[in-house]
C-alpha cells in the first residue's frame, strides 16, 4: 500500500493554472492576477491567491521548504492562515523592486506588509519556513537551507470570534502584477507545537 501523501489531505481554494504532487513535493504554476490583500495604502481587496489548505483545530507548527523563479513584481510563496476573507496572514518569499524578500502580512480587516530583503541568497538556495501559532499569537520564523539558525521574522496576532474553533492552513502562491510562476515545496510538515517555542 502506498503511503499517504501530507498533500492528500489538503484542498485548494482558489486552484493555481497547473500542479503536480508526489509524496513529499508540490509544484505549482500559478495565474495571472492572483493575489491577497485589503484596503491599506491601495484601497483594493483581493482575495483570490492559490490556498492548499486544511482546517487546523487548536495550536500547532509547521515548517516547509521552496524555492521559486521568481520574476515578476510581487510574486510570491509560502504559508498561509486564515480564518476568512477579513482574517489572515500570509508569509514567505515575495519578489519586490527586483529582489527576494522575506515578508509578511497581517491582516485584521485592514493589511499590514513588512519585507526584509534576502540580499545574500543563492538563487538556487531553497528557503525554510516555520511557523508556530497558539491562538491568537502566531510566530514566524525563516532560513536558507539548513546551514543557518532561524531568524523571526514576526510576531503577530489574528482576532476572531470565540466560536470560530478552526483555521485555515497550507500553501500559498500568488502573482498580483504578473504572468505566472513556478515555485515547488517540500518537506511540509504539521505537528504539535515543541516544547521550545512554548513561551
Amino acid at each position: 500500500m502506498e503511503s499517504q501523501s501530507i498533500y492528500d489531505s489538503l484542498t485548494w481554494y482558489c486552484p493555481p493554472a497547473d500542479h503536480t504532487t508526489s509524496a513529499t513535493t508540490l509544484t505549482v504554476k500559478t495565474a495571472p492576477s492572483t493575489d491577497y490583500w485589503r484596503k491599506t495604502h491601495y484601497g483594493f481587496i483581493r482575495d483570490n491567491g492559490h490556498f492548499f489548505n486544511k482546517h487546523i483545530e487548536g495550536d500547532f507548527e509547521a515548517t516547509v521548504s521552496f524555492l521559486g523563479k521568481y520574476k515578476d513584481l510581487y510574486d510570491q510563496a509560502g504559508f498561509m492562515i486564515r480564518f476568512d476573507e477579513k482574517v489572515w496572514m500570509k508569509c514567505g518569499i515575495e519578489y519586490y523592486k527586483g529582489k527576494r524578500n522575506a515578508s509578511t502580512v497581517v491582516t485584521n480587516d485592514f493589511s499590514d506588509w513588512s519585507v526584509t530583503p534576502l540580499n545574500d541568497m543563492p538563487e538556487d538556495a531553497w528557503f525554510q519556513l516555520k511557523i508556530v501559532w497558539q491562538r491568537p499569537a502566531v510566530e514566524v520564523f525563516y532560513r536558507v537551507d539548513d546551514s543557518h539558525e532561524w531568524s523571526m521574522m514576526r510576531l503577530a496576532y489574528l482576532i476572531a470570534p470565540e466560536e470560530v474553533k478552526t483555521v485555515q492552513f497550507g500553501l500559498m502562491a500568488c502573482s498580483p502584477d504578473g504572468t505566472g510562476f513556478e515555485v515547488e515545496f517540500k518537506d511540509f510538515k504539521v505537528g504539535p507545537v515543541s516544547k521550545a517555542e512554548q513561551h
